[in-house]
């Protein structure tokens, strides 16, 4: 078994080995994505829609593209349509799909043959189709990294970008309009005259958002790295006390609490099952609670439910960009007051969550860019999930 101390030097490693990897991939893609996301945009101004769809662990990307066009974290940004379709791509694919649609598929590094061949059907019916990872669609991502979870953060700085991309595209005026509050994303944007190479100058700023990334990451690495491995021994000694992992978020962080737990019950090949639950997932739950007695509740009322006093080996691990959440914050005061053992991965400051000592262990990336905080919140949360194989091995 590691000491704490191997521990927190692999980690530190895991870290900054993405960093290179990262680099690699947006240099080269930076242009291609430049290029998709002015074709999206094109698509979003006549009418199309986002249908996107994956398997297993790769639905919570699906949810994440979802929510981040229907409901955009950038305040005055229009909603853009988007569906997740995983559960049933197929056959959704084949009663709805448009000609002007765009359809995202998303699969593991070696790729997918469903995915495959939903997004070939796709594209025969003229849609606009993405592939990551895949080898034919109008935009094919061949491998992100050949680590499934290296692999799949890298795609979450991809569809993010994208994301970003085709709101400047829609508000230039080249499609109608003035760049107008996406002026902080792309200054260049901002004149009423096209600089001469705009798709050169958006994939500059697209591979300055992944470096952005890069600095994030070695400053997590330089502050937490002790922390995260701490944290590990003391899940794993839950773990092994017939505890259990209980994740809760909203919006992006609720995609990104979903897939820690997919990871933890469905985990790439090599690793150990391990038992967790996402409140987030808990549909019916969250809108009956919502509508029956407040949005600030719909996860303490969970956690309750699926806490026994004597479940005090479970472990709670909150995902907020904010740290202001107040769904997120009365929960971790419930899960305190019980004894759980409590992780929580903020932005920014920390906010309440910090400020109130709310959690056992907190993970604070240093930004206020919630794309940005989402993405090496991935890279933490599956270091610390790959750290619990390494941490008992």
């Amino acid at each position: 078994m590691l000491t704490t101390t191997e521990v927190s030097t692999w980690i530190r490693e895991q870290l900054l080995v993405r960093n290179e990897v990262s680099r690699a991939l947006f240099t080269t893609e930076a242009p291609r994505l430049a290029q998709v996301s002015e074709q999206m945009a094109t698509r979003f101004a006549d009418g199309g829609r986002i249908l996107t769809f994956g398997k297993g662990a790769y639905t919570t990307d699906a949810q994440h593209v979802s929510v981040e066009f229907v409901h955009p974290v950038i305040v005055g940004k229009k909603a853009l349509p988007a569906l997740d379709i995983s559960v049933a791509f197929d056959a959704w694919l084949k009663t709805m799909l448009q000609p002007s649609d765009m359809v995202i598929g998303f699969a593991p590094p070696e790729g997918d043959a469903e995915v495959a061949a939903a997004l070939a059907y796709a594209q025969e019916r003229d849609a606009l189709t993405i592939a990551l990872t895949g080898v034919d669609a109008n935009y094919a991502l061949a491998e992100a990294n050949a680590h499934p979870l290296i692999h799949q953060e890298l795609i979450e700085i991809l569809y993010h970008t994208l994301w970003e991309t085709v709101h400047v595209f829609l508000e230039h005026h080249s499609l109608g309009h003035d760049v107008g509050s996406s002026s902080f994303l792309y200054p260049f944007l901002g004149d009423t005259q096209a600089p001469p190479d705009i798709l050169g100058d958006v994939a500059s700023s697209i591979i300055s958002k992944a470096r952005d990334d890069e600095a994030l990451r070695e400053q997590v690495s330089d502050s937490y790295a002790d922390v995260l491995a701490e944290a590990i021994d003391v899940i794993n000694s839950r773990l092994a006390g017939g505890g259990k992992i209980i994740t809760l978020g909203n919006g992006g962080s609720a995609t990104d609490a979903n897939d820690f737990v997919l990871d933890c019950v469905l985990p790439p090949t090599g690793m150990t099952p391990v038992p967790a639950v996402s409140l987030a997932l808990e549909s019916a739950n969250l809108s009956a609670i919502s509508n029956d007695v407040g949005t600030e509740v719909v996860f303490l009322r969970q956690l309750i439910s699926q806490v026994s006093r004597a479940d005090t080996n479970d472990v709670v691990m909150a995902f907020s960009t904010s740290g202001n959440s107040k769904n997120i914050v009365t929960a971790l005061q419930e899960a305190k007051m019980r004894g759980l053992f409590t992780v929580a991965l903020l932005g920014n400051d920390g906010g309440q969550i910090v400020t109130d000592a709310l959690a056992d262990v907190t993970i604070v990336v240093p930004s206020d860019y919630i794309p940005r905080i989402q993405e090496v919140h991935a890279s933490v949360y599956h270091v610390l999930r790959e750290g619990l194989e390494v941490g008992r091995a």
